[in-house]
């Protein structure tokens, strides 16, 4: 492709701000980088209270983030945010020791005495999690490389998961059954425990349940190694928040993004012309990480957290078919300010409310700064399952009253002497965009792939891999690898 082409590049999250990035690293510098809010970092939001900045969205990496550790070079930023650790609590707010495997490691005689049910619990789920490591390297070779190109036909192609980021390739029967629900997946090759402990950073931040997520998705988000950096609580975290990394890189870039950006309509063909804030610009190429949604009797085109692609883009009939396909998850954060004798110590995690059947329920509650007493305590809860409360989503209001109830029975009483009632920020977005185990594997993904290049545009962000930040910057630098390369 000639370097001088000119790119626009829709969304200025962390998918679109690294495509550019790499398109940069490959020689490509006449890029324009839309965002249509007045910040970049997409779900990398960490606002500020009282000098501080706290988060609403993505909370941590892992040192397998290694397209996250690509920015960080580029950028100049280090993760040297607070050390983060957890505790569990039942949803009445007794303590849970179901998972307390560090106390369990330090002293496994005292532990079994103070804990007998669950000593004997977490020796079956450590011998589990050890047969899944050797399941997924050997029988699902291929699983974890970068986005999800050829899996519903056994096969993979894309990059490996390491810090040189191998091209690799080949075929693989058995990664077919990654289209199946996570919970069977698990069940069928024999380790039904380990959902305990990969719930935990997926259910709990908002990617969904594993009786209707496809094992790809939780494989791609938290491959082996990654889990393993999360059970260890080996984190990163970044003392500017999560949204620093992406504002220093904006900042790096040749071309900072463009913000407050409002795009009221695209028109492709041998050109890409694109009408932004009533001027029309040209370009030879378009990639677009903004949500791929399209106006459906599920997504109508007044949803309230993201524009569908019919408001400002010209899809084709082969779009909407496949765009039609996706749905997403409704997933809510809350800032709350707590009364200053009731302060965790740490961050909470409620296994018992991540599954269908607690439904808008408390499931973590996120404390950031040891000993700050005057920061706000992040709350996350899901709103929508396929079939739990006859498939239709929790109200907001009604999800927002019972997480607040829930605070006050795990101990973390909102301080209702503050403005609002403890309730300093809320935050919802178009969340963790996916398509269920029949389209995966009647090769949703294939389908798609083969669209890249078409009218001159191309599909990134969290669709297109998985919806945290790594993945989306993983795939980004897979497509410029792919179709920008020398």
């Amino acid at each position: 492709m000639d370097k001088n082409s000119r790119i626009a590049i829709i969304g200025g999250g962390p998918a679109g701000l690294s495509a550019a990035m790499y398109l940069e690293m490959k020689g490509y510098e006449n890029y324009v980088i839309y965002e249509k809010t007045d910040h970049v970092g997409g779900k990398c939001h960490s606002p500020v209270c009282n000098g501080k900045r706290y988060e609403m969205g993505a909370i941590m990496g892992v040192p397998s983030y290694y397209a996250v550790h690509d920015i960080e070079k580029f950028a100049g930023v280090e993760h040297d945010g607070p050390k983060l650790n957890r505790n569990y609590k039942y949803p009445d707010g007794r303590p849970d020791y179901r998972w307390d495997t560090a106390d369990a490691m330090k002293s496994p005689l005292k532990f079994f005495l103070k804990h007998p049910k669950s000593a004997i619990h977490l020796k079956k789920l450590a011998a589990q999690i050890k047969k899944f490591g050797e399941i997924l390297e050997t029988t699902y070779k291929g699983y974890d490389v970068t986005g999800h190109i050829g899996v519903a036909q056994g096969k993979y192609k894309g990059y490996a998961v390491s810090e040189a980021r191998e091209p690799v390739e080949g075929e693989n029967p058995n990664l077919k059954d990654l289209s199946m629900p996570f919970n069977k997946f698990c069940e069928k090759v024999g380790c039904p425990l380990v959902q305990e402990v990969w719930i935990q950073p997926f259910t709990s931040f908002g990617y969904g349940y594993f009786d209707e997520i496809p094992a790809a998705y939780v494989l791609k988000y938290l491959d082996f190694q990654t889990m393993m950096n999360f059970v260890n609580v080996n984190l990163w975290t970044w003392k500017d928040g999560t949204q620093s990394i992406y504002e220093r890189l904006n900042a790096k870039l040749k071309h900072a993004a463009l913000l407050n950006s409002n795009i009221e309509k695209v028109v492709r063909g041998e050109k890409v012309t694109i009408t932004v804030n009533g001027a029309e610009e040209v370009f030879d190429k378009i990639i677009i990480t903004a949500p791929l949604q399209v106006a459906t009797e599920k997504n109508p085109l007044d949803n309230p957290v993201a524009k569908t692609l019919d408001s400002w883009l010209d899809v084709t009939a082969e779009e909407r078919e496949l765009f039609s396909k996706i749905d997403y998850e409704r997933y809510d954060t809350m800032a709350v300010m707590v009364e200053k004798d009731k302060y965790p110590d740490v961050s909470y995690y409620i296994v018992d409310n991540m599954v269908p059947e607690r439904l808008g329920h408390l499931m973590v509650y996120y404390r950031r700064w040891e000993g700050e007493t005057d920061q706000p305590i992040v709350t996350y809860a899901l709103r929508h399952h396929k079939t739990a409360n006859g498939g239709k989503e929790l109200g907001y209001e009604e999800t927002k009253k019972t997480v607040m109830e829930d605070m006050r029975k795990v101990g973390a009483t909102p301080d209702v002497t503050k403005a609002n009632n403890g309730l300093l920020y809320e935050f919802q977005t178009y969340y963790f965009p996916h398509v269920y185990s029949e389209d995966y594997a009647a090769g949703w993904y294939d389908k798609v792939e083969a669209m890249q290049g078409k009218n001159n545009t191309y599909y990134a962000g969290e669709i297109m891999s998985f919806g945290d930040m790594d993945e989306t910057c993983e795939y980004s630098h897979d497509l410029v690898e792919r179709f920008f390369a020398d």
